[in-house]
């Protein structure tokens, strides 16, 4: 059976530079009915536990290191045994999260990972956060961008180790050159497509936020 995506959506705080405010998450498990992988375990592993329903976990992907994308992986990784995957990059934002509980395993630019007989693209995608990864998977014509890209522009630029050019970069170079028809499932609201965003780069540049 070939791999397939199921979406969660989980609510809880993302916290930030003395600022707290409440937000939904989107969680994403990539599998069949035996195996999966989880993209961002946000604020309730019990529900992520119960969505894979018996899978066998291989990992829990993290496309950056805000505590609302990771609050729940320590957790999720110890009821499950998968490990817990971050770009080194983001180990400042982990720590201030997790001070006590190292992530399992390193994510880098160009890595592949397998699930399913599905290959997910690790791309190095900086700039709303340091170590921000995005997740390509060909085969699904789907890329997961975490908060990097989405529905209407980039993630936000306006908190600490975030940065306004270097993500429009990251999206121009990495994420605009994959087939227009990918669809981008992000890491909080609506999905949307890379042809639905692409010709609005200008805007966003002009915008500058």
């Amino acid at each position: 059976m070939a791999a397939r995506i199921d979406h969660l959506v989980t609510s809880g705080i993302f916290a930030l530079d003395g600022g707290e405010w409440d937000v939904d998450n989107n969680v994403w498990i990539v599998g069949d009915d035996t195996e999966a992988i989880v993209i961002d375990a946000a604020h309730d592993a019990a529900a992520i536990e119960a969505a894979l329903n018996g899978r066998t976990l291989r990992a829990i992907v993290c496309t950056h290191a805000h505590n609302d994308h990771i609050d729940a992986a320590p957790a999720l990784a110890d009821a499950t045994g998968a490990p817990v995957l971050l770009h080194p990059d983001d180990l400042p934002l982990w720590n201030r999260t997790h001070p006590d509980r190292a992530p399992d395993g390193e994510l880098a630019d160009g890595q592949e990972l397998e699930i399913a007989g599905t290959t997910l693209q690790v791309l190095h995608t900086p700039g709303h956060a340091p170590g921000a990864v995005c997740l390509y998977a060909p085969e699904l014509s789907t890329v997961f961008t975490g908060d990097t890209l989405f529905q209407g522009g980039p993630g936000a630029t306006g908190r600490s180790f975030s940065h306004f050019p270097t993500i429009v970069a990251s999206i121009r170079d990495r994420l605009l050159a994959l087939p227009p028809e990918t669809t981008v499932r992000t890491g909080h609201g609506d999905s949307t497509a890379i042809g639905a965003e692409a010709p609005h780069l200008d805007e966003w540049i002009a915008r500058g936020h």
